[in-house]
């Protein structure tokens, strides 16, 4: 299956508007997500892994106790994709 292409930075911007606690790291949405403890923390993820499956996109993202931190790009294209953006909101939905 094809990739869809990079997204350029000003609608990426645009996208950021609607994506509350999104910011551009390194070239990568960036998100921190802090929950009360592990499990909730451990959850959120487990949700979130069965919709990233779906997609066939997937996170780079770490867990320490109750924080869990959230990279995404698309690997194939080098760069932000509306794939991206998808699954951010998906995410932020879950949370």
């Amino acid at each position: 299956m094809a990739r869809p292409g990079n997204l350029p930075a000003d609608r990426i911007q645009e996208e950021l508007k609607t994506l509350c606690g999104w910011e551009v790291r390194d070239a990568k949405l960036h998100r921190t997500f802090r929950f009360d403890d592990f499990i909730e923390a451990w959850g959120f993820m487990s949700r979130c892994a069965l919709v990233a499956q779906s997609m066939d996109h997937h996170p780079d993202w770490s867990n320490v106790y109750n924080t869990v931190q959230v990279d995404l790009s698309t690997h194939d294209s080098g760069g932000i994709t509306s794939l991206d953006i998808e699954l951010a909101r998906k995410m932020s939905a879950l949370a």
